[in-house]
């Protein structure tokens, strides 16, 4: 919420949409401070945290399941395959439908965009790879300026 409210004080007036992993109460803050923001959760998390405690053996058909949420053409399609995923998976593993059920309004945003924009949104990895590039460049280029300086 501090960060926020600091880019806030620096002149940031709006965020269109905010594209974020699974930090406890982070879609909160953002709408606190920008009410207007539209929240997209990370896809990739979100599917990474319902398998963690899935069995080896099922692995595969509750991940193939999963992809018919998050690749379906429409809203209703995913909002669909998303209840057939209930109905399946709800006698051993109830804990995914009702988490991806409680988080639907901010998984489900990015069905409101063209797949163009979709692939753009639907995860936060390019983000973190981009981040994890620019630190590893300037790590590199601090390492090249001490031996120079030599």
């Amino acid at each position: 919420m501090s960060v926020l409210t600091e880019l806030k004080n620096r002149g940031l007036q709006d965020i269109l949409i905010a594209c974020m992993d699974g930090l406890t109460g982070f879609p909160e803050a953002v709408r606190a401070v920008y009410p207007e923001t539209r929240v997209q959760l990370c896809i990739v998390h979100m599917a990474r945290n319902s398998t963690k405690f899935v069995s080896y053996k099922d692995l595969k058909k509750l991940c193939a399941d999963l992809k018919a949420v998050y690749s379906a053409v429409s809203e209703q399609a995913a909002r669909a395959a998303l209840g057939e995923f209930g109905r399946i998976r709800d006698g051993k593993y109830p804990m995914i439908y009702q988490s991806w059920a409680r988080h639907w309004e901010d998984l489900s945003e990015f069905f409101k965009y063209p797949p163009e924009i979709r692939r753009a949104i639907y995860t936060t990895n390019a983000v973190e790879s981009l981040n994890y590039r620019l630190a590893k460049s300037r790590k590199t280029a601090r390492h090249f300026q001490r031996t120079m300086l030599y």
